[in-house]
């Protein structure tokens, strides 16, 4: 089959293959605003005719004496090219084989000289201050899967070497290095099985964010706690070309993309741009990319060390062992950028969770969005939403634009606060509320900012809501990672506390992230403690019970735009309680939470009869809440 392009008439050839336009991504055109969409989108359409591969035809209208086709269709298409032939029409054309949806980025060379098509409006800048043309092929005509308005998701993070085991063949530990911080197994098989029973549909995910899947050091690296760990947790990228082998290979990742996708379930995966281990090829063909350990002053530049982790945050290592790229330097800032790019297309992803986005420069992120744009969001928005570990709101705000950088980044001050009040019982509830009021517009009207309690880099949270917590908000509990490493709670009390935070963060605009196991509220420390493998069975009565209450929570705001894009009214508090009203056109939710060991009274509840979303039970205002209790209500 060939799929003619002919780029005079590009704007009727995309309606036809049914590739929508760069201002149809699931977002308002005029302001980048998410633009409504069903929350409980269809499971990707199925196919009646798939054509895999096909030709694509490019033409050229103008006077030339010779014109030639170069570009990314071909493993030599910039460097050799097709030449193109002149029709009796006057018209310059070149056929090229093809893969359904392949993307490719070309240019013309007419008469010696370097062109855009100048048929085709969507360019991509080409890293040297000039810009490249950009199609997608259609082979078959196949309708896209629905888009997403990301402002509907809920995301769900896979440490995938702590995950699930789907293969043994894939199991290769590092010599070296002692269980908490070596490979436990695993593996893309071990996820798209998760995938495939149902188990994220099951809870209401419909994101997942996948840790690195790139190649990752091979030797034991010593951590500062003095105990030797292994790159299992993908921060220690080697070859960026390939996948690790030890949670699989390519085509099992491409499978864990599509097996998602056949489910409305979006995948994003963890990118790591600030560094590379020192055993990485790209370190060592290419050190003057890199900044040095050097902090000028006859010490190494690491950060935390030698150089400061805020003054020097661009700049300093994290590790002795992880050289820090210096995107000031164009050739490494393109090097990277064109990886990362290369990863999104040959995956398939929906977006990128970026990390440790305030140590690199910004020119980074505005050559990737400018290529993410033109090259590789055609569908859906790809969403990329950044990871800057820091209390501060104007740092985390620097990096969020929509339009230019990133949709949002992880929300780590909000995710303090409600520790804070709601889990460690510290302060009162005003505290909470002041906070909320602050932020809910605090990173822009068109960001999308992610939510969470809980992530790799800290203790379990399950921890922060015990009766006697055993860590604050901002602990990193390294002193328990290893020994004294504490156990699963056996009263009640810290998984309901657990369920009134999680009540808070799926009513409220955003996008709540659940790591791993925290759906059970699994225990441990720091890390790589807080790493274990995942509990797949022996859950005690409270954890299934906190199980249970977020995939009902994630029916409910799934079923509720108020939840996902509405505004937010206090309507009653005291020390320990909070009442609060969801409000979008035509719907409204009112949220009920008390964190106390006793019974409260509601205060600011409308009179009336309501049923609880959640439980689906009828209870009548002024109401009573239970200790450690949250409700999600609508009025009757």
């Amino acid at each position: 089959m060939i799929a003619t392009l002919a780029f005079g008439a590009l704007v009727s050839a995309l309606m036809l293959t049914g590739c929508p336009s760069e201002q149809n991504l699931g977002r308002d055109d005029a302001n980048m605003t998410p633009v409504d969409a069903a929350p409980d989108a269809p499971v990707n359409p199925v196919c009646a005719n798939p054509i895999p591969n096909c030709s694509t035809t490019f033409t050229y209208r103008g006077s030339a004496q010779s014109v030639e086709l170069r570009g990314d269709f071909a493993a030599d298409g910039w460097t050799v090219g097709v030449p193109m032939t002149r029709g009796a029409d006057g018209v310059w054309s070149a056929t090229v084989p093809v893969t359904d949806n392949q993307i490719i980025v070309y240019k013309y060379v007419v008469d010696g000289n370097w062109i855009t098509d100048p048929a085709n409006p969507r360019k991509s800048p080409d890293g040297f201050g000039a810009d490249n043309s950009v199609v997608r092929a259609d082979c078959d005509n196949c309708p896209a899967r629905a888009a997403i308005d990301w402002r509907d998701a809920i995301m769900y993070f896979v440490l995938i070497d702590r995950f699930n085991d789907g293969s043994t063949a894939n199991n290769a530990p590092v010599s070296g290095v002692e269980g908490p911080g070596n490979y436990t197994g695993g593996d893309f098989a071990g996820l798209k099985a998760k995938i495939d029973s149902g188990y994220f549909t099951e809870l209401g995910i419909n994101t997942i964010w996948i840790s690195s899947p790139v190649d990752n050091a091979d030797n034991a690296n010593p951590g500062s706690d003095g105990h030797a760990y292994s790159g299992y947790h993908g921060y220690w990228p080697a070859d960026l070309l390939k996948v690790e082998s030890k949670i699989g290979n390519e085509a099992e990742l491409k499978a864990v993309v599509d097996a998602a996708h056949a489910r409305g379930i979006q995948v994003l995966i963890d990118y790591v741009m600030n560094h590379v281990h020192i055993s990485s090829p790209t370190y060592a063909a290419h050190q003057d990319w890199f900044w040095p350990n050097d902090n000028g002053f006859g010490g190494n530049c690491v950060c935390g060390q030698g150089c400061d982790w805020n003054a020097s945050a661009t700049r300093c290592w994290f590790d002795g062992f992880l050289p820090d790229f210096n995107f000031n330097n164009g050739d490494a800032r393109r090097f990277s950028v064109d990886n990362a790019i290369a990863w999104a297309k040959r995956t398939g992803i929906d977006g990128f969770r970026l990390d440790a986005v305030k140590h690199i420069e910004t020119s980074w992120l505005t050559d990737l969005r400018a290529r993410i744009k033109a090259e590789v969001q055609f569908d859906q928005r790809f969403y990329m939403v950044g990871e800057t570990f820091d209390g501060g709101r104007d740092v985390i705000k620097r990096y969020v634009n929509p339009d230019t950088m990133l949709d949002g980044q992880f929300d780590f001050p909000l995710r303090a606060q409600m520790i804070r009040t709601l889990l460690r019982r510290d302060g009162v509830m005003s505290d909470l509320i002041g906070f909320l009021n602050d932020n809910e517009n605090y990173y822009g009207p068109n960001s999308v900012m992610s939510t969470f309690i809980g992530n790799h880099d800290v203790p379990r949270v399950v921890h922060m809501a015990e009766d006697a917590p055993l860590f604050g908000e901002w602990d990193g509990g390294k002193d328990r990672g290893w020994v004294n490493r504490p156990n699963l709670p056996s009263a009640a009390s810290a998984f309901e506390r657990l369920a009134v935070a999680y009540t808070m963060l799926y009513t409220l605009p955003g996008i709540p992230m659940l790591y791993y196991g925290d759906e059970y509220g699994m225990p441990g420390g720091g890390d790589p403690d807080n790493r274990r493998y995942m509990q797949w069975s022996g859950y005690s009565a409270p954890q299934q019970a906190l199980r249970d209450r977020l995939a009902a929570l994630a029916k409910v705001r799934n079923a509720h735009a108020a939840l996902r894009r509405g505004t937010r009214t206090t309507l009653g508090s005291s020390n320990d309680h909070l009442v609060y009203q969801m409000s979008a056109a035509g719907d409204t939710v009112f949220v009920a939470m008390n964190r106390s060991d006793g019974q409260l009274q509601a205060t600011g509840l409308p009179p009336g009869d309501y049923r609880d979303a959640v439980t689906n039970e009828v209870v009548r205002a002024p109401l009573a809440l239970s200790p450690r209790s949250a409700r999600v209500l609508i009025a009757q």
